[in-house]
Parts: structure tokens; sequence; C-alpha cells
């Protein structure tokens, strides 16, 4: 029988009673130098100054510099702060189908009880010789996820995507789809405005009725955007820990890595990697081997981290980091978006590195075919648009023409009802036309 009083205790446990205080010896651009606490504080510890949170940046034998979540308009020298901490986030099973910052206050309205037990948010990956494989092929929701780029249990994929080409219309097709039993959807600088627009209309009631969403809005501080990827992992990883499959998304890695460049630099850290500092490899591959196939004996994370990628630019730092750690990357192209195809995913720029053991032997050969003719249809396309290609020159760009059209529509269709097998029965009728 469950624990009626559970949250209850939970959050009489984490009512703090008494905490170190320091005072504000200097103030500057955008940090505090803090005496009083260098000898109990720790790296990345939280501090409060009134209604102000911060983090301990860096800690010498006679101070501590902090990094305040907001301007510090109105502080003075000799304000107390306050020690709260590690940085911690206590989730519960109750916040699903909730909103929460990345802190786990509310943002939704009502009451949010913290879970009984705090995670750290910059958790370990679990031991690598001690996870399984990925896991069983996933239903999606989408014919081209269900075929010609699957997603596995436990997979973590990149999805890469300028501005305005629909790429939260596809993570909210992924909350709605992906066979998972929870979804942990991570909002890094949205606008926020989007925020309600994004749970209410595009997620929907039957996205949030399985969800979490932990939510940092463009307003936020650099501190509270970094945290909001943690927060959302760390919640992931309480999910996890119980046995269920859980589908992460975030949404983005870029904006995570903006911030947590904000505060490096802050932090005294050289600007070393077109403008990022060399702390940011870490954080991302840190960030996103947390996710994956558990050990025996727990669940599995299956993860979209989304990219922004300006002007299709692959090569940019953050893109590059991620796609080197991940388990398959999704290229989405504006000029396929412009022409009114959505997904708007470029397939021959796209990879998944389930294959070829997440599909059957047939399945792979449908695969390797519509792999080819739109392959070649790439090739011959100005060519033909052009009217510089004569019908029976080449037997292969004959086919590709004939079929293209089927096929380009194929990449845009929901799944059928019978999922990836009725997804693969429509791909080979496409292709033998």
């Amino acid at each position: 029988m469950a624990d009626v009083f559970a949250p209850l205790r939970a959050q009489i446990d984490g009512i703090r009673v008494a905490a170190p205080v320091g005072r504000i010896s200097e103030i500057s651009r955008g940090t505090l130098r803090v005496q009083g606490l260098e000898k109990v504080a720790r790296q990345s510890d939280r501090v409060r100054i009134g209604t102000l949170g911060g983090e301990v940046l860096q800690i010498s034998a006679q101070d501590m510099i902090v990094l305040t979540d907001g301007a510090a308009d109105g502080l003075a020298i000799g304000t107390p702060v306050e020690l709260e901490g590690p940085a911690e986030i206590a989730p519960d099973d109750s916040w699903i189908g909730r909103i929460v910052d990345p802190y786990g206050r509310p943002l939704d309205g009502g009451t949010l009880f913290r879970g009984p037990k705090a995670r750290s948010l910059r958790a370990e990956a679990p031991p690598a010789a001690q996870r399984r494989r990925m896991g069983e092929r996933l239903s999606t929701g989408v014919a081209i996820f269900d075929t010609l780029l699957p997603l596995v249990r436990g997979q973590r994929i990149g999805l890469f995507a300028g501005s305005g080409v629909g790429k939260s219309s596809l993570l909210a097709k992924f909350a709605r789809g992906v066979a998972a039993d929870v979804v942990v959807i991570a909002l890094i600088g949205e606008r926020g405005r989007e925020l309600r627009e994004f749970t209410e209309r595009v997620l929907g009631p039957s996205g949030m009725a399985r969800s979490v969403v932990v939510a940092a809005t463009s307003d936020h501080s650099a501190l509270t955007r970094r945290r909001c990827a943690w927060a959302a992992m760390a919640v992931a990883e309480h999910f996890r820990d119980q046995g269920l499959h859980v589908l992460l998304l975030a949404d983005s890695i870029t904006r995570f890595a903006e911030a947590h460049r904000e505060v490096a630099l802050a932090a005294g850290e050289s600007a070393a990697l077109r403008g990022f500092p060399p702390s940011l490899n870490q954080a991302i591959m840190g960030l996103a081997e947390r996710a994956g196939p558990g050990p025996e004996g727990v669940g599995d994370i299956t993860a979209v981290f989304s990219v922004l990628v300006a002007g299709s630019d692959m090569d940019e730092p953050v893109a590059d980091i991620l796609r080197g750690v991940l388990d398959g990357h999704v290229v989405m192209d504006r000029k396929i978006a412009e022409r009114g195809r959505f997904p708007a995913i470029d397939l021959l720029r796209s990879v998944s590195r389930s294959l070829p053991e997440a599909a059957g032997d047939t399945e792979n050969t449908l695969i390797g075919e519509a792999r080819r003719l739109l392959g070649v249809w790439d090739r011959a396309e100005l060519m033909v648009q052009a009217g510089l290609y004569a019908k029976g020159s080449d037997a292969a760009i004959d086919t590709a023409i004939r079929i293209w059209p089927a096929l380009d529509a194929f990449l845009a269709e929901d799944a059928p009802s019978d999922g990836v097998e009725g997804s693969f029965r429509r791909l080979a009728a496409v292709l033998t036309q």
C-alpha cells in the first residue's frame, strides 16, 4: 500500500533549519566575491542572497567567487550569503503530467512535492562495462523513423536543424508516439510565449499525460538554462532506476552550450573553440553519456538531442561534438521545409547507427533500395528540371524519376495503425510501383 505521507515527509526533510552564512566583500561584473564560506563551501555549491540564487565558481584560501542567477541590483558590501549546499533535485513520480523549472518548482500552478531522494545534477554515467546493449526497435508513429531511420531502445540520436523547419513539431510527435513508459522533455532557453503553446497545442493532452516538462525560458540566467538540461537528465534517471523505459527529448543542446559558455567565461576560462571554452566537450559528452542503456536491473533512457545549426553547418563546434558521441544523427533541411514536406528530413545526410542490426534482411534491402533511388534522384534532379535529360538514357534515373514523388510523400507520412510492419509494407509498395 502506498505511503500517502511520503511526499509530505520528503518536503519536511528538505527544510533547512540552519545554514552557514558569509558576506559579500566585492561586487563586480556579474560576479560576487564572498568571504566567510570558503572553508565550508565546495565547487558548484548553491548559495542564496535574499531572494537571489547563485553558484560557487571559484574558491581560494581567502574567499570565493559566486555567479548569481540574476542581476545584482540592490546588493551591497556586507550583504549576507547563505550556503545551500550541492546542486541537487528530488524528482517524484507525481511530477508526471506537470511542468517544472530546473529547481523542481511548479510552473503550471498547484502544489509540487519533492521526492524522497535528492539526486545530483551532475551524476556519473552508468559504468561502461556494465551497460546493456541497445534494445529492440521502437514504434515511433512516424513512417521514416519506423523504416529508414530506425530508433531502438536506449539509442541516442541528434536532431540537427535550423530554426523554423519543424523541429518542435517532430519532437512533439515523438512525445506522443514513441513507445516509452515516461517522457521527459527539457525546454532549454525557449521563448516564454511558446511554453504553453507547446504543452497545450503541440504536445497536447495525450502527450502531457505521460510527460514531465522541465523548462527554463530564454529570459532566465545562464546558470538556470544550463541547469535545465542536467535537471531533466536527473528526472529521467529517477524513472530509469525504477526499471522504466524513458524517452528524453532535449531542445536544444545548442542553448545548453551557450549557457555553459557564459558560465565558463565568468569563471575565467578562455574562449578557445570558436568562442566556446575547452570544458564544452566534457559538458556535452558527459550529459549525452548519462543517457542510453542502463545496467542490469534498471531501465533505459532513449534520448533525442536537438541542435540548432545555422546554415546547415554540421561542422560547428556543438554539432561536431555531439555527432561524435551519439548513435545517429538526423538532419532537417530548410529547402525541404520550404517546399512543404514535413518532417523536413534530408535522408541522405542522416544516419541511424542501429542499422543494420535493427532490421531484418528483407527490411535492410528495402532501406538500401530507397536510399539508392534517393541518391540517384539527388544527382540527376538539376539535370531533369533543366530539361537536359532524355528519357531512356539511364535506367536508374528513369526508375528514380518514376518513384521519387511517391517516395518523397512516404517520407512525410505518419505510421499506419499497425506500426513498423505496416510502414515497411507501405515502403515496399512505393518501391515496386
